[in-house]
């Protein structure tokens, strides 16, 4: 549900996603996507935060790394 979100929402995106707790409100996500490249750490955050949407209500922890390609 994470991953797939992410990966829709920013062409190119490759996502790795990890439940830390098995309960499905923690996780550690690493992002590589194009969309990044040029902007800062804040707004590449940003990016993936909106991507997420709705689910970010669910979301008690993220743990959040991006990378440009």
């Amino acid at each position: 549900m994470v991953r797939g979100r992410i990966e829709q929402a920013l062409a190119g995106a490759r996502a790795e996603v990890v439940d830390t707790t098995g309960a499905g409100d923690h996780f550690e996500v690493s992002v590589t996507a194009p969309a990044f490249r040029n902007l800062g750490l804040v707004d590449q955050h940003r990016l993936v935060y909106e991507a997420l949407g709705d689910l970010m209500s669910t979301i008690h922890a993220l743990s959040l790394r991006t990378s440009v390609p």
